[in-house]
């Protein structure tokens, strides 16, 4: 399954974990992670077992970072690393987002 959406009720988090490639076809499972959590503090996205982003992605990221500032929320990228933090980086996304290796 290429994404796993967990919570933390008691850290206010809603966890989307990317398994393999997170592109384009990802688009509709990545917006139903998050559309209708509302109550949340932080969305967290946990990349430690995604081995390839593209565009579509930056562009899933910036749709969720758009959608937790509307509710009041934050968005965390976790266990960034390797070829996917130099993407984000080329893209400025460490500036967007808090980013944890």
């Amino acid at each position: 399954m290429p994404l796993v959406v967990t919570r933390d009720e008691d850290a206010g988090e809603l966890i989307i974990r990317v398994t393999g490639q997170f592109d384009f076809g990802l688009h509709r499972d990545f917006r139903d992670a998050y559309r209708d959590a509302s109550d949340v503090k932080r969305f967290v996205v946990d990349l430690q077992e995604t081995d390839y982003m593209d565009s579509s992605a930056l562009g899933m990221l910036l749709l969720l970072r758009e959608h937790a500032e509307s509710n009041v929320a934050q968005v965390e990228l976790r266990n960034v690393r390797g070829e996917l933090e130099r993407i984000l980086r080329i893209a400025n996304f460490h500036q967007l987002f808090p980013m944890r290796g």
